[in-house]
């Protein structure tokens, strides 16, 4: 027992700690897997801890996972309020630890432990950690916040942190020592975890992967009622025929601005459309598009506005509406007129966080006035948008933003926003040593999309840092070598489809985009270059 709480010590005192001295040179024998459920931590309550055979493993409520290396799987909660009950898992490898924590986040409301992705990482030597943040529900599901402030905290920022110090002590305890270093790799609300580790909590990881960050969370979902308003009038719907009919028109717009037509708009933000060129001259058709239909597609790309001109958050950039995970899922549905998962996010956040109330409804949402209202309450909690990174620079952290183009749920424009604000407050030299920023054209909300789409950030791993997004953030953190780029894969059949590569291209640090050389094929990365263009913003 003496011997597992000198490991915590040893791990607990590391998190305050430099990147260069994060983990400790006394090492201490390391535990059994079955004694870690005495394991006592402050607010921690062990309920599982089993070694496991390599093979399959069926996780609880969830389906079996196969090929797994022989582990050690520890489980608990954390509760370090009355009111709190957060759920974690940490999976060690039993044999060939890379000596590295990978800490894993959460989509939407959370609700729910990755079991895929903690198998994902000890199958290539990590010890990783996950958690439900508190709760257990479905992602689009906020019902539990209400009346719950305490897990609403647990949610916006206390989970995660509490995960990582918990996940740190539990591998220091079984393999004698704590891990060389830690990393976080999430998307969307996992983003905004990872924007949060670095700006409350910059001694968690060392490196942190934020896609598609929900950082501006009460204006994001501002902007999801907004998105329902414009489009929720029966005159101004956009069904999934219009939606094709503006892709279309946006592809023949700008397209070809990058110097090769391939399906994607490479730069979004230099795309000048004007939506009133899809006005119907005649009889309504697929082909085009009503007058009210025009309106409700500028509120689309405009996003939130203050009555006196000032976007609250911006707009949806053109291209990549269609698709299965474009605007019909998340903007403007379909002809059943199901509740599209935007609408259900925005709806659950004003409801059960904002007014506290199950019976609120968007009939007389005002973007401006309840934008201030959910300011007020909850931004101090859910946001993470500081642009103060200092804490996290000075102990050599790094930080890998990425964000795709076609992005139906956060607008790309938010990223830029962000990257742009800290390279102003922190100064470019500052930035530059801690964090990069690859805008991935025709990718959509974390996965999918016309593009090249694959590097790294699912869990399709990739074959080197090159290639992987999660390998080039180790390969800073520990060798000092700043991406130059990514090169994104299009797989045949999409992600996680067939092995077949159909289109690889570079994804360039922004502001840089790709460039093709003007010769061989544009469907090979070898054939471009990143070149400096920064994005222009407007249409």
């Amino acid at each position: 027992m003496l011997r597992i709480q000198r490991a915590i010590v040893t791990a607990l005192c590391a998190l305050g700690s430099s990147l260069v001295a994060s983990t400790p040179d006394l090492r201490n024998a390391p535990a059994t897997c079955d004694s870690l459920a005495t394991l006592t931590l402050p607010h921690v309550t062990i309920t599982t801890a089993q070694a496991l055979a390599a093979g399959s493993f069926t996780p609880p409520g969830g389906r079996a996972i196969n090929n797994l290396p022989a582990f050690c799987r520890v489980a608990g909660s954390i509760t370090p309020s009355a009111d709190s009950t957060i759920r974690f898992e940490v999976w060690m490898p039993a044999a060939g630890w890379n000596g590295k924590l990978q800490g894993i986040g959460n989509g939407g409301f959370a609700g729910a432990i990755d079991f895929t992705a903690l198998g994902g990482f000890i199958a290539r030597g990590y010890a990783a950690a996950a958690t439900d943040t508190g709760h257990q529900a479905g992602t689009t599901d906020a019902a539990w916040a209400l009346g719950h402030p305490e897990k609403v905290v647990d949610f916006g920022y206390r989970a995660i942190h509490e995960t990582a110090v918990t996940a740190r002590a539990i591998v220091a305890a079984f393999y004698g020592n704590g891990p060389r270093h830690a990393y976080f790799d999430s998307c969307s609300n996992g983003g905004r975890q990872a924007l949060m580790e670095a700006q409350r909590y910059p001694e968690d990881y060392d490196g942190l992967v934020a896609g598609a960050p929900a950082n501006y969370w009460t204006h994001l979902l501002t902007a999801a009622i907004w998105d329902l308003q414009a489009v929720q009038n029966p005159a101004a719907r956009l069904l999934p025929a219009k939606v094709a009919t503006i892709e279309a028109a946006t592809l023949a717009a700008c397209d070809a601005q990058d110097g090769v037509t391939d399906g994607v708009i490479d730069n979004p933000a230099r795309c000048r459309f004007d939506p009133a060129t899809l006005l119907c001259k005649g009889a309504e058709s697929d082909a085009c598009l009503t007058a009210p239909q025009i309106d409700a597609l500028k509120k689309l790309y405009s996003g939130p506005v203050t009555s006196g001109g000032v976007v609250l958050f911006p707009g949806h950039a053109v291209g990549g509406a269609s698709g299965g995970n474009g605007w019909t899922a998340w903007v403007t549905g379909n002809a059943t007129g199901a509740r599209t998962v935007g609408a259900s996010f925005g709806i659950g956040f004003f409801a059960n966080m904002v007014f506290e109330s199950a019976m609120w409804t968007p009939m007389a949402f005002d973007a401006e006035r309840d934008a201030k209202t959910a300011d007020n309450e909850l931004a101090a909690t859910l946001n993470a948008t500081s642009a103060d990174l200092g804490r996290f620079a000075r102990r050599g952290g790094k930080l890998l933003l990425y964000h795709g183009w076609s992005d139906p749920a956060i607008s790309p424009m938010n990223s830029i926003d962000y990257y742009n604000a800290v390279v102003a407050k922190t100064g470019t030299t500052t930035a530059e040593k801690m964090l990069r920023l690859f805008m991935v054209p025709g990718l959509q909300h974390c996965s999918g999309g016309p593009g090249p789409n694959e590097f790294g950030q699912t869990n399709r791993a990739q074959p080197d840092s090159e290639h992987d997004i999660n390998l080039a953030l180790e390969r800073w953190v520990e060798q000092g070598m700043a991406p130059a780029h990514i090169i994104a894969t299009l797989y045949a059949g999409g992600a996680g489809g067939a092995n077949t590569v159909t289109r690889t291209r570079p994804l360039c640090p922004y502001p840089q985009v790709a460039k093709w050389k003007g010769a061989g094929s544009t469907d090979d990365a070898a054939n471009f270059t990143c070149a400096a263009e920064p994005p222009a913003r407007g249409r």
